[in-house]
């Protein structure tokens, strides 16, 4: 179930002062007040839907931990890991917790500062307030790469989370050697006005890369290079932006399970990552066909149609087909599809066809990359 934006939580009057004015900026934050100050905070405009807060606090939070993506306390840091202590996972599902004192001078980030966002809310609540943010992850205290995060307001996410990425944060934030490699994505993962930190360097090709040279690569890719580079895989943290398109053409009725296996057979002998589809690109007339309907519900692809018109139009067609033209109008659905949804001049896996003994059907699929600019190597970067 998807989880609420923000609950404050006020248990003295100071901090019912500062819950009324964190919900002048956090509009759509739910906010909990113990149970005697309830009436005073319901005569306040912001607050006139305030919550009951039940003391001791312990199991109302059992039920409203996982129900929010940030929890504002403006209670002590001490008391509010005592209560949250039995309620903790890990830092892929716990929530952001910020901590706010009753005098609204700090603001502090306490629990899933990275991959929870509760940094980038900490400095929310600290200018709501005019309060000093407190962060102390080490990246952000420093300025430095967030490897566990790297690109995520992009869309690029963690080939594998759980591997190496800890050792990619060291590696960092103790300015070792560290060599980015940028295969595909945009080029802002980093700002363009600074240069890359300490013991950072940059490359577009990782065949130019000594893996042994370096403490970790970081790696933003589409390919799957676990077979063809494995010293790289091994030392690798590998993001994966949304960088493909997938072209997808099928008879009708073809089983879901048949195009499933051809789009996933594509992708292996090219040696590419499914992690990397943004979007999956049909004709028009396919808009309503099962199997490809079923294609992007289960990988949560979104699904783009064009007309035949449209199609046709495209430059860049490798296999055009005078037997297609006559059933849907154009040369071609696959490859023109990935072409224009890619915005792309040349296909990266042209049509290919995949069909099982027996099943009477067949797909075409085609896959092209969206020409992402890369950056120009910094300079400084010691």
């Amino acid at each position: 179930m998807p989880r609420k934006p923000f609950a404050i939580y006020a248990i003295t009057r100071h901090g019912l002062e500062i819950a009324t004015r964190l919900a002048e900026t956090f509009t759509n934050a739910d906010t909990y007040v113990s149970e005697k100050l309830l009436a005073t905070a319901r005569q306040e405009p912001k607050l006139a839907n305030a919550l009951a807060l039940k003391l001791p606090m312990g199991p109302a939070l059992a039920e409203t931990f996982f129900a929010y993506d940030c929890h504002v306390f403006i209670v002590s840091i001490g008391a509010v890991l005592r209560l949250l202590a039995p309620l903790i996972r890990d830092k892929k599902s716990d929530p952001a917790v910020v901590c706010v004192d009753d005098a609204a001078r700090f603001a502090i980030s306490v629990l899933s500062g990275h991959v929870g966002r509760g940094n980038v809310f900490t400095e929310r609540v600290a200018a709501a307030l005019g309060a000093q943010a407190v962060i102390t992850t080490a990246s952000d205290a420093i300025g430095t790469l967030t490897v566990d995060i790297l690109g995520r307001e992009l869309g690029w996410t963690l080939d594998d989370p759980d591997r190496n990425v800890t050792r990619g944060c060291a590696a960092v934030v103790n300015a070792a050697p560290v060599m980015f490699v940028q295969e595909t994505g945009e080029p802002d993962w980093w700002p363009m006005d600074r240069p890359l930190p300490p013991g950072v360097r940059y490359s577009t090709a990782l065949e130019d890369v000594d893996p042994d040279v370096f403490e970790i690569l970081l790696v933003a890719t589409d390919r799957d290079f676990r077979k063809t580079h494995p010293r790289h895989w091994e030392n690798a943290v590998i993001y994966r932006p949304r960088s493909l398109v997938v072209g997808i053409g099928c008879d009708k009725n073809t089983p879901p399970e048949l195009v499933e296996k051809g789009v996933a057979k594509a992708f292996e002998t090219h040696g590419l990552s499914l992690k990397a589809v943004k979007t999956l690109v049909t004709i028009d007339k396919k808009c309503d066909e099962p199997a490809i309907l079923a294609l992007a519900e289960r990988h949560g692809w979104p699904l783009e149609v064009h007309s035949a018109e449209e199609l046709d139009a495209v430059q860049g067609i490798e296999n055009p087909s005078e037997t297609v033209r006559r059933h849907v109008g154009t040369r071609g659905v696959a490859e023109p599809a990935a072409l224009l949804g890619a915005r792309a001049e040349r296909l990266l896996v042209p049509k290919q066809v995949y069909t099982e003994p027996g099943a009477g059907r067949s797909m075409t699929v085609a896959i092209a990359r969206i020409p992402f600019p890369k950056r120009r190597m910094e300079v400084g970067n010691a």
